[in-house]
């Protein structure tokens, strides 16, 4: 009897044996590719993209060369366009040092600046309509007024500037020596800053020259569509700035800075978020892929982007910016900015459960760092916007300089942060979560 229950239980447990041998395993999920990453990092950081500075030949070069990783990974163009290419223009201007005399004093170039909308200007005391007269004050206070003068003129004016402010007026300096730039071309006023105080009796000779060109600057943007039809409207981004500084003062020979950390790190996650959810194919909502140009003089490429777009039909935005070195809470880990201002962390973290990553809240708040990258914009317009991270900035010694080379990098956390994002959006990608609006702003509470 026994030999006849075994020879039962034998042949009951073969057709499960059957199954389990010639069950197929379940397909793999697909990783983010460390040889992507590495390969990307290093053609943005390379001698030869000079730095992609704003409206320089490197900056074209690697705008190209996004294009093409968007082609190769085969993103489609946004709809009603024809390529990866969104362009806009922007306006560099450039003044010559002023030449000044005050009071039959001739002035050093250290005491005196102009910004100017005017292609030259030549004042003297004796014009029938001189320019206006001001005077910043010793206040902190009065330090504001500075760049007010700059981005908002209203007549030409001849500034006076105190001592107290020395420290303002020589950033203000080195500000408009490497010129400046706009979305669009500037007033036609100057504005020329005195440090020192306004003389009791005032007579003077001023000229400058002032180059204003229109600069044509490209976005480079491709998309995922989603597979979800019902969800056509609920757009997720994922961005980064390919520019950087171009050419500094040389340090040991070296003039190029490279920004490898800031941002080929957040750009090469974009190149490698794209080319995973293509791989994945599965995303409910449509993915835009952006790498912005002009993050570095003021933020314009993503604020053209911004108005290419219905902020009502953004779901949420993923900017990554600086992940190339380890962050304060340790390998395995990164922070979002402006975590409390809606729970699109929380949403994220919640996908990594069982996983060695976790994402922190922003360590750095008294840096503002929420509203000083290409986030910025779409969160001023309700859009669970935020920026994703490592970099310790209060301590780091090689943000914006000419050492900040792949080499100074950790790939293999980079790389793993990579993946933490890709595993990390998978509820919002999918459409299974939606993170918070984020309250609009209305006003210039955040500049």
């Amino acid at each position: 009897m026994k030999h006849f229950l075994l020879l039962g239980a034998l042949l009951a447990t073969q057709p499960a044996l059957a199954q389990k041998k010639n069950a197929k395993p379940a397909p793999k999920a697909p990783a983010v590719s460390a040889v992507t990453v590495t390969r990307v990092v290093q053609a943005l950081a390379a001698d030869d993209m000079q730095g992609r500075g704003t409206g320089q030949p490197g900056g074209q070069r690697a705008g190209d060369f996004l294009a093409g990783e968007f082609k190769r990974i085969g993103l489609k163009p946004l709809p009603g366009q024809t390529g990866f290419e969104q362009k806009l223009t922007v306006y560099q201007t450039l003044s010559t040092p002023v030449a000044a005399v005050i009071n039959d004093q001739t002035l050093a170039s250290a005491q005196v600046v102009a910004a100017s909308g005017q292609p030259s200007i030549t004042w003297s005391s004796e014009d029938a309509q001189p320019p206006a007269v001001a005077v910043i004050g010793s206040e902190p206070a009065e330090r504001r007024k500075l760049f007010g003068y700059v981005n908002n003129p209203t007549a030409n004016t001849l500034v006076f500037v105190d001592t107290a402010q020395t420290k303002a007026f020589r950033q203000l300096v080195g500000y408009l020596g490497r010129g400046t730039t706009t979305p669009e071309r500037p007033k036609p006023f100057a504005t020329v800053f005195v440090l020192g105080a306004r003389p009791a009796t005032l007579s003077y000779r001023i000229s400058a020259s002032t180059v204003i060109e229109p600069v044509e600057l490209r976005n480079i943007v491709g998309q995922l569509p989603g597979h979800d039809p019902k969800r056509s409207k609920e757009n997720v981004v994922f961005s980064g700035h390919y520019d950087h500084l171009g050419y500094l003062k040389p340090v040991a020979g070296d003039s190029i800075a490279n920004g490898a950390d800031d941002d080929a790190s957040g750009t090469t996650a974009v190149v490698a978020l794209a080319e995973y959810f293509k791989r994945r194919n599965d995303n409910a909502r449509p993915l835009i892929f952006v790498a912005f140009a002009a993050e570095e003089v003021g933020g314009f490429g993503s604020q053209y982007f911004s108005k290419q777009l219905d902020p009502a039909q953004v779901a949420a935005m993923f900017n990554i910016e600086m992940i190339g070195k380890e962050a304060k809470f340790g390998p395995n880990t990164a922070f979002i900015t402006g975590y409390d201002k809606s729970d699109f962390g929380k949403l994220l973290q919640a996908n990594l459960a069982g996983s060695k990553f976790r994402f922190e809240p922003d360590p750095y708040p008294e840096q503002n760092l929420f509203y000083r990258s290409d986030n910025a914009t779409l969160a001023r317009l309700g859009v669970p916007a935020h920026t994703i991270s490592t970099d310790q900035i209060p301590t780091d010694g090689l943000y914006h300089s000419v050492d900040d080379e792949v080499e100074t990098l950790d790939l293999t956390n980079m790389t793993a942060v990579i993946q933490a994002i890709a595993q990390s959006a998978s509820g919002i990608v999918a459409g299974r979560q939606t993170p918070s609006r984020i309250p609009p702003l209305t006003d210039d509470r955040a500049r």
